[in-house]
């Protein structure tokens, strides 16, 4: 059974930090993509960013670049998202997914497992 648990959310000041995390299980992480995806109230679910298996290819909204990071330990099973430089915009309920494929999906509909979501707050 494909497992994927994000963590790592929480409330901060605009400028401030956070590292989001998501831990796979009962899958061979290393054979899958992985996303991260981010909604706030009301709006549609927006891509963030996404890597490639074996982590070689990364991809970023433009919103996010510069200050975003997907990185990935295929030992652990575990993707991160570094969030540097946060803005209020970037309040939203953030999950991670996964998808066994050599591509880098940046549609939500290209993936099939989805964690449970973690809520980050980012106060002006």
């Amino acid at each position: 059974q494909v497992t994927l648990v994000d963590s790592g959310g929480g409330l901060v000041q605009a400028g401030g930090s956070l590292r989001l995390s998501c831990a796979g299980s009962g899958f061979v992480f290393g054979w899958y993509a992985m996303g991260w995806f981010r909604q706030a109230p009301g709006k549609e679910r927006q891509f963030v960013a996404a890597i490639s298996r074996y982590g070689r290819t990364t991809y970023y909204a433009d919103s996010v670049k510069g200050r975003f990071t997907i990185s990935r330990d295929d030992v652990q099973n575990t993707v991160y998202l570094q969030m540097n430089s946060l803005k209020p915009d970037d309040t939203a309920v953030y999950s991670c997914a996964a998808e066994q494929t050599t591509a880098v999906p940046m549609s939500h509909m290209e993936y099939t497992y989805w964690g449970q979501g973690t809520q980050v707050t980012v106060s002006s």
